[in-house]
């Protein structure tokens, strides 16, 4: 088989750069190519050229390699197909944010497509603000920003309140416009007793500006409510992103709902979720293809099956749901959906905790298969909050030039 390798290898060499870069930008996985780039020296070249990668990444979804939590980085492990690049991203990158300054006092805030945003708690006898200073880097290549302070001026518009930043992928403009893959945006949401706002910070301009804002009484969904504050508010624990807009699980009037951000115009709305009981154990939106969202979540007592249902209608704003697969999960464990992006889905499954020492093993859900693998197991407390998913290429498919720093 390998001798068979080599000779397609030296007949696919006589072909000019530019057919093998086509021909490489088919390959299906982004495994097929680091194969590929260790067949011989040409194949090499190609797959780490600068201007190819950049062309390869935006043609494929970068697989997810772990997942971050408070107590650093967890690499995919056997079987999962991703465990071998995971272990040669937990040795070349680094996963504990040392080239941050003070790293000690940052905290993981969210991850996307190889970037993680930070903020950094307070130092001892430092009274916390509200908006706190924040750090994007991408810790494969060891290069970071630290970002300037929300202005005072965008600050005193929502008052007293609670925030929680994000990442979310640039606009097309943008990605035309960038010249280096150190790009990024973050979003800011925040939320007081009397409005929703949105302030963004952009890599390609390095500032903050306001994007959007509402206020409650704008979003209710009744005129004898309109005069009502909401009775819970959203929490900004776990945000889910989908086809340009982002959602928060929001209760009003003990109604689930859904909370909208279109990044796109910078609105607001409400959207209505599938009919049904939809259980505390956790729910996901998801990009189901063609346009149209998806969404997990649990049914049953306990929560015993994993439903997935997608809009029939195109667009951010669906009006009519379809049940397309209930997803039947092993009896005698409780399931949580602790992390989730537009593609994957993370679920914690726990044993009965009364166990001396119990294992909690977590598994992995590809939207586009809908199959459940396991990626993680270990012998620890139990943790729903601050789980984020790390998805990126592997270290073979990024070019040599690393250790940027801004």
């Amino acid at each position: 088989m390998a001798t068979s390798n080599k000779k397609i290898a030296l007949h696919l060499t006589d072909l000019p750069d530019h057919l093998l870069a086509e021909i490489f930008l088919r390959l299906p996985d982004p495994a097929d190519l680091a194969r590929a780039s260790a067949a011989c020296v040409t194949f090499r070249r190609l797959a780490t050229d600068r201007y190819f990668l950049r062309r390869f990444r935006c043609l494929h979804t970068p697989p997810l390699l772990g997942f971050l939590d408070r107590d650093g980085f967890h690499p995919a492990l056997p079987p999962h197909p991703s465990a071998p690049a995971a272990r040669a991203l937990a040795i070349s990158a680094d996963l504990s944010f040392s080239f941050l300054p003070s790293h000690h006092l940052w905290t993981v805030q969210d991850s996307r497509d190889g970037r993680v945003l930070l903020h950094r708690g307070p130092k001892m006898c430092e009274v916390t603000p509200i908006f706190r200073e924040l750090a994007a880097c991408d810790p494969l290549r060891r290069w970071y920003l630290v970002l300037p302070r929300v202005p005072d001026d965008l600050a005193a518009s929502v008052g007293r309140c609670r925030c929680k930043p994000s990442l979310f992928p640039l606009g097309d403009d943008e990605e035309e416009a960038a010249a280096q893959e150190a790009s990024f945006r973050v979003i800011w949401m925040a939320y007081s007793e009397t409005k929703l706002a949105a302030f963004v910070f952009s890599w390609s301009t390095g500032q903050w500006r306001a994007a959007a804002s509402k206020g409650w009484s704008d979003l209710v969904l009744s005129g004898s409510e309109s005069a009502m504050m909401p009775q819970v508010h959203p929490l900004f624990i776990r945000h889910h992103y989908a086809y340009g807009c982002f959602y928060w699980d929001w209760t009003l009037f003990w109604r689930k709902t859904l909370l909208m951000l279109d990044t796109r115009r910078m609105e607001f709305s409400i959207v209505v979720p599938p009919p049904g009981e939809w259980r505390k154990e956790g729910f996901a939106v998801v990009e189901a293809g063609e346009g149209r969202l998806g969404m997990f979540g649990f049914h049953g007592q306990p929560a015993s099956d994993l439903t997935y249902t997608f809009a029939q209608n195109k667009g951010e704003n669906p009006s009519q749901w379809h049940m397309e697969k209930i997803i039947s999960l092993d009896s005698g464990y409780r399931y949580y959906i602790i992390a989730v992006n537009a593609r994957y889905l993370l679920l914690i499954r726990t044993p009965d905790i009364s166990q001396v020492n119990p294992l909690f093993e977590y598994f992995l859900i590809d939207v586009k298969t809908l199959r459940l693998q396991r990626v993680y197991s270990h012998y620890n407390r139990l943790k729903f909050v601050g789980t984020h998913i790390y998805t990126n290429f592997p270290p073979s498919l990024w070019s040599s030039h690393t250790n940027m720093k801004w």
